[in-house]
């Protein structure tokens, strides 16, 4: 089988830690291509050329593309998809890894993509869709408790509420629906079990499963507290065992992967699954059609295989020529959040860095800026990721937290018990 050409010009959308780690893992590749970012950050600055272009700006990035010669844009975030940005990329000839508009409507409108899952008879919760409060609350006091409450639209990470109590769902109907650009929501029943995410490489009908990894959503340790963008992740999970991830391939990815098809969408980009593991099964808690974040932080580090072939040839339809490799490692990302997120939080503050950190460990930066003396300080919610590849999850942890605790900054708070339950059960 001859071997991809590779492009020589990659321009990468985004500024967190997802597109940090992805630079990362593109810097690795033997072709060694120019790498571009836009708007990027502090640490994608230090390995790719970065240009102030948001990552809204439609317009702004495919003229960037045209006049940098770029011939690959990879697409980190969900807006830019939304917004069509490899629709007019595809229009002016340059290759794009990320779905078109109308497949990054399965993470745009949860309510679209739950109707996909039950046309198609893919496990997922009951729900019930709503455009008005007094509807919605009135569902609410003639159904169990707990309930999901979930905007249908994107918010960031800040559009699901798990509610324990009618009052708690009540106060999340009212408080979504008044979140600027919300005009729906849906409520679903609570599913209980481990959660796990899957990332898969989807070109049109053809895929492949990524390594396993499991997110930590609330801000608190014990999952305590209110839901964030994620506080920290591991991989492999060992919850998800070779029996198990064949029926959630057999059960949801490929009945997914043909579902989306069989909708007219020529989906190419990596399909995010949250998956909830019931004891009924595996059930899908939602789609996203991006990299997760901080579920890339700990995937792609696992990944022998040359990462921009593979997204290269997932873009150009030729996914089969590329075979994946993983390697036999554990990987476990801490994220160092501003103190107050996902609430308000100090923007501003001066972080250090050790002088030296071990080879196997990463700090990737996700909100981070530079003042005008050059320091680099805080500049979001969560604003590193600390990620560490071992041989076993108990090293990777001790290596990330050694890291994590000789980082100083003024509002710097993190988690203590990422990979805490994996380790109990392996201990």
């Amino acid at each position: 089988m001859p071997s991809l050409i590779l492009p020589r010009s990659v321009l990468v959308v985004g500024s967190g830690g997802r597109e940090h780690a992805i630079v990362i893992a593109l810097n690795k590749s033997p072709a060694a291509p120019r790498l571009l970012c836009a708007p990027g950050n502090p640490g994608i600055a230090a390995i790719a050329t970065c240009f102030d272009t948001a990552a809204d700006d439609i317009p702004g990035l495919v003229a960037l593309a045209q006049r940098e010669s770029v011939d690959f844009v990879i697409v980190g975030p969900e807006v830019p998809l939304a917004l069509g940005l490899v629709d007019e990329l595809m229009k002016v000839g340059i290759t794009a890894y990320g779905p078109k508009a109308d497949g990054a409507r399965l993470e745009a409108s949860k309510i679209y993509t739950k109707e996909i899952l039950q046309r198609y008879d893919i496990p997922t919760a009951p729900a019930a869709f709503f455009d008005r409060a007094d509807e919605a609350i009135a569902y609410i006091r003639d159904h169990s408790i707990p309930v999901v409450v979930k905007a249908d639209g994107l918010a960031a990470g800040k559009g699901v509420v798990v509610a324990q109590t009618r009052e708690e769902a009540e106060q999340a109907v009212r408080a979504l629906l008044s979140m600027p650009g919300q005009s729906k929501i849906l409520i679903e029943d609570c599913l209980t079990g481990e959660e796990t995410s899957l990332l898969v490489v989807v070109s049109g009908r053809e895929y492949l499963i990524l390594p396993t990894s499991q997110d930590h959503k609330r801000i608190g340790d014990g999952d305590t507290g209110p839901n964030t963008g994620g506080m920290g992740t591991y991989s492999p999970a060992e919850v998800v065992t070779p029996s198990l991830l064949a029926q959630i391939e057999h059960d949801i990815v490929r009945p997914s992967v043909d579902a989306i098809a069989a909708e007219g969408i020529e989906f190419c980009g990596t399909l995010f699954i949250g998956i909830m593991l019931t004891e009924a099964g595996p059930s899908v808690l939602e789609y996203n059609t991006r990299f997760g974040d901080p579920e890339t932080q700990v995937v792609l580090p696992r990944i022998e295989t040359d990462v921009l072939e593979l997204l290269w040839a997932a873009a150009r339809r030729e996914l089969p020529q590329v075979q994946l490799k993983i390697k036999p490692a554990h990987a476990l990302c801490v994220v160092i959040a501003a103190r107050g997120y996902p609430n308000s939080y100090p923007r501003g503050d001066v972080i250090s860095f050790p002088p030296a950190i071990p080879s196997s460990v990463s700090i990737i930066h996700a909100g981070t800026a530079r003042n005008a003396t050059g320091q680099i300080t805080t500049n979001g919610g969560r604003v590193l990721g600390v990620t560490a590849l071992a041989p076993t999850l108990h090293h990777a942890a001790v290596d990330a937290y050694a890291v994590c605790d000789a980082i100083h900054c003024a509002s710097k708070y993190f988690r203590r018990d990422i990979g805490a339950r994996q380790l109990r059960r392996t201990s």
